[in-house]
């Protein structure tokens, strides 16, 4: 359903202006994740501007493996031209110590790369996927893109998440339902150093969690030798039954964890923001 011609009301609106914007920009690169917005972006870029656009996918440590198969599968999908980059996040010094701003450290590195890139292949822009939502959490990597002019159509067309999967689904795209991603290294709190064992013992768990039929929001946040599992909260009966707790248990022992926590709030989207939006705002009214 590539015209949109069924699309009604205001969705329709935020639809065509979106098209109008890409318009505008005439030959973009987009920081392609295969995620439920960048997918979107990607699908109406290649639809309004042809040929003229390039996906671009980043990859390092951090990215875990069912994403960047993801990304492959949805770009030749998309009959997009796409590139996967690696990029070498752990490297830096700021990044590993993972500080509250890490993200912003991150960001500013690997979309400084793609705009050089972008440079060098005569793209005029770079485009992300972030939506409006985007601002409702602590995320200093947008404060990075925007020093570094990257552009967000979605949010600039005035797409909430909400918008970004309904016009998803209208236009058949298979990741209108897809559950959120983030990096791996979000799994990690602040401070605790982030290393490459780390990174692969959580996205092994999350794999894991993945082939036993969980298909909803996982994570495996990383506290040193304790794993605190956080799934949907309709799927915490099910994890509990003994048989597959006993395996689950067996697997992360494995993996080299020596307790393996059930988180009972269920997933909750940057629960380890919790602390450094606490903090800030401790900052911010003059607390200790």
């Amino acid at each position: 359903m590539d015209s949109g011609t069924s699309i009604k009301g205001d969705l329709a609106t935020k639809y065509q202006h979106l098209q109008n914007l890409l318009k505008e920009m005439k030959r973009v690169l987009i920081a392609f994740s295969g995620g439920v917005d960048s997918t979107l972006l990607l699908k109406v870029a290649k639809d309004t501007l042809g040929e003229s656009v390039l996906a671009v996918t980043a990859v390092s440590e951090t990215t875990p493996r069912h994403e960047r198969l993801d990304a492959k599968r949805l770009a030749r999908e998309l009959e997009a031209t796409h590139l996967m980059v690696d990029t070498h996040e752990m490297q830096i010094p700021e990044f590993v110590k993972n500080p509250e701003n890490k993200c912003y450290t991150c960001k500013k590195y690997r979309f400084g790369k793609l705009i050089e890139l972008a440079q060098k292949k005569d793209y005029r822009l770079v485009l992300d996927g972030g939506n409006l939502d985007d601002q409702s959490d602590y995320r200093p990597g947008i404060k990075a893109t925007r020093e570094l002019g990257v552009v967000s159509p979605l949010a600039e067309a005035g797409f909430s998440k909400q918008d970004v999967r309904a016009l998803s689904k209208q236009l058949n795209l298979p990741t209108w339902n897809k559950p959120s991603y983030a990096c791996l290294a979000s799994r990690i709190p602040y401070h605790s150093q982030i290393t490459a064992e780390k990174l692969k013992q959580v996205d092994n768990g999350e794999d894991f969690l993945r082939e036993l039929g969980f298909s909803g929001q996982i994570r495996v946040r990383h506290h040193n030798n304790l794993a605190r599992l956080e799934i949907d909260s309709q799927d915490l009966p099910r994890i509990i039954q003994p048989a597959l707790r006993n395996k689950v248990i067996e697997h992360f022992k494995g993996l080299g964890f020596t307790y393996i926590a059930l988180d009972l709030e269920g997933y909750s989207m940057g629960s380890l923001n919790r602390l450094a939006v606490a903090a800030q705002k401790g900052i911010h009214d003059g607390q200790q």
